[in-house]
């Protein structure tokens, strides 16, 4: 059998069972150079009279795995098929009333059904015991909620070779924030849903100074206080504070503590840093964050899309595994330059399965352009993943990206114009936009911008595997030698061994006997490794990163806990960290013994 670009069977058939488009006649293409080819057409298509020019260009970054834009543009673009070429979405707030809860069921199905993962607050459901004041009934709460959208999920996707990913948030001052931190406890609990706490700066500031911390929910208008303690605040949906009434306080040590462990023993819940979001959001001055995509990658406003792709950089090392062996940055700027077109295009030409995502995606034509293959190349160049040079270098193809794609959405906006939610002297004065380089400012204030958003870093672990194999994201390679669970068209999985694309690569050129240094696994690696990797890189990242952080099944609590404490201090916008657990499952594992091997976080919940 004829493999072309792939150099093993196990990503011919991920490309096979996931991204080939078969069409009603049964008619399939014959090799990924069509679906390349498809791809680029559709996209073209939003070129108008220019799309004579820009396809072949579209095509060229395509072709060998240069650029990964994201599965859902893979599969569905050019297909014909009534499906959307986003990922994710976040979800519109959850109106607390039956009928707001089940057309927000509603809308979540119509999401999903067509190829986009979800993700939503439920911190606008009221807690466990409160009585609506409209109906006297006594509510059951958001974990309850859960549980109808777990089901609904697994129904809608029970066959087929597409995961069906779900994101779920809280307040960490929500009263049910207990149940929703010990929800997968129990294995069998939720499991179509990526659990994440919203933390907030104030509770980080009660937890260093071991204070109380209030669980609370808004008063309904007009209701009687009955002498309980009442404190304004921000809360979801609301644009300015309003009376919460405190239904008990707790320690902000013991809560944190509660996450820590939940976290420890089964690797959920996550935790956002929503105030730093906010802080840093490129669009501070029109929107209000509370959730994320599934992974985490693309912080969102209600109904905001991830528009994703990846660029590969085991592409752009030349003469690998020598002395001489260099990152060519000249063509990774020039590749992340019309990456940020074709994705740009993904919202032209791209489905919606509800108007308000269409609204919202083109209010701001948001887009998260990163890499993948980052461990990968960085064993190609002979450097280590913890080393200073290889964080100095990791830093620096990242700025390129960044900078290229903003330098080509300026360039967009003078052709095409800005979007439409720019309001250019706030949007110069955000945080990320003001440590940009004079001329993208300047470009900006001229001519605007397309896009309010650039840059993400997602797990891209399907696209990667699709690429031969790739140390997927900026993730470090997890094992030379791999074992995957494939999930195949049929619904089963499948096991497979393969070599990461390094190691393949290194074999190939004549390597033998003891690995170079540069050859480290993430079992190899401290947890502050993986955190100054991620904080190197969200420096130059406008969205977020999506990292997972692996530790040994014998790693402590109380370094496991001091991981997410720096990763506060690092200015990060989230952390998740997987310690090897009886809960959670694999799909990967580096051939160890099941009993003693320690695995990595599940990446078939990635919506990919």
């Amino acid at each position: 059998m004829q493999l072309g670009p792939f150099t093993n069977m196990v990503s011919h058939n991920v490309w096979r069972d996931k991204y080939r488009l078969v069409d009603a006649a049964g008619n399939a293409e014959p090799g990924i150079e069509a679906t390349w080819r498809r791809v680029a057409l559709a996209l073209g298509r939003a070129e108008g009279g220019a799309r004579r020019d820009w396809t072949p260009r579209f095509e060229a970054r395509l072709r060998d795995f240069a650029f990964l834009p994201g599965g859902r543009i893979l599969a569905g673009a050019g297909s014909g098929r009534r499906v959307t070429l986003f990922n994710c979405f976040v979800m519109g707030l959850l109106d607390d009333s039956i009928e707001g809860i089940f057309s927000a069921l509603r809308e979540g199905a119509t999401t999903l059904q067509q190829g986009g993962g979800v993700g939503y607050d439920f911190s606008t459901l009221r807690p466990f015991g409160m009585r609506a004041e409209n109906t006297g009934r006594i509510a059951s709460g958001p974990v309850s909620f859960m549980r109808i959208w777990d089901s609904m999920c697994a129904t809608l996707l029970s066959t087929g070779a597409r995961r069906g990913a779900m994101m779920a948030t809280l307040r960490c001052d929500h009263p049910d924030i207990e149940a929703f931190i010990d929800a997968k406890r129990d294995p069998r609990e939720l499991r179509h849903f990526n659990l994440s706490v919203q933390i907030s700066d104030a509770f980080m500031e009660a937890l260093a100074h071991d204070a109380d911390w209030p669980l609370l929910f808004p008063l309904e208008s007009g209701a009687a206080q009955d002498g309980a303690t009442v404190i304004e605040r921000d809360w979801t949906g609301t644009d300015a504070p309003v009376p919460c009434r405190v239904w008990r306080t707790v320690p902000a040590r013991a809560l944190w503590q509660r996450i820590m462990h939940a976290a420890y023993d089964c690797a959920e819940p996550g935790v956002l840093f929503t105030d730093r979001i906010n802080a840093s959001n490129n669009l501070h001055y029109c929107e209000r964050i509370s959730a994320t995509n599934p992974c985490g990658e693309i912080p969102l406003p209600p109904y905001g899309a991830c528009d994703l792709g990846s660029i590969n950089l085991t592409r752009f090392v030349e003469r690998p595994f020598r002395r001489s062996a260099r990152l060519d940055l000249q063509g990774i700027g020039d590749c992340a330059g019309v990456a940020a077109r074709m994705l740009d295009n993904v919202i032209s030409v791209s489905r919606f399965p509800l108007p308000a995502q269409r609204r919202q995606a083109r209010a701001s034509r948001r887009i998260g352009l990163g890499l993948t293959g980052l461990a990968d190349a960085l064993i190609m160049l002979g450097l280590r993943y913890d080393e200073p040079a290889a964080l100095e270098l990791a830093q620096r193809a990242m700025q390129t990206i960044c900078y290229s794609a903003y330098r080509a959405s300026v360039a967009l906006a003078e052709e095409k114009g800005a979007f439409p939610q720019l309001q250019t002297e706030r949007y110069l004065g955000s945080p990320f936009v003001e440590r940009l380089p004079a001329d993208i400012r300047d470009g900006i204030a001229r001519h605007g911008i397309r896009n309010s958003h650039l840059c993400a870093i997602a797990p891209a672990g399907t696209i990667s595997l699709l690429a031969n194999n790739l140390s997927s994201g900026l993730e470090p390679v997890y094992a030379f030698q791999q074992r995957r669970r494939i999930l195949q068209a049929d619904g089963c999985f499948r096991d497979c061994d393969l070599p990461d694309f390094a190691m393949a690569l290194w074999q190939q050129t004549g390597g033998r006997g003891v690995l170079p240094r540069a050859f480290v696994e993430a079992g190899e690696l401290t947890g502050d490794a993986h955190l100054r990797m991620q904080a190197a890189l969200q420096a130059h990242v406008d969205s977020a990163v999506s990292k997972t952080i692996n530790v040994r099944e014998d790693c402590s609590f109380e370094d496991f806990e001091a991981l997410y404490r720096r990763a506060y201090t690092l200015a990060l916008k989230g952390c998740t960290a997987f310690r090897p657990n009886p809960v959670t499952g694999s799909i990967l594992s580096s051939g160890r013994s099941p009993d003693t091997a320690w695995q990595c976080c599940t990446p078939e919940r990635e919506a990919d």
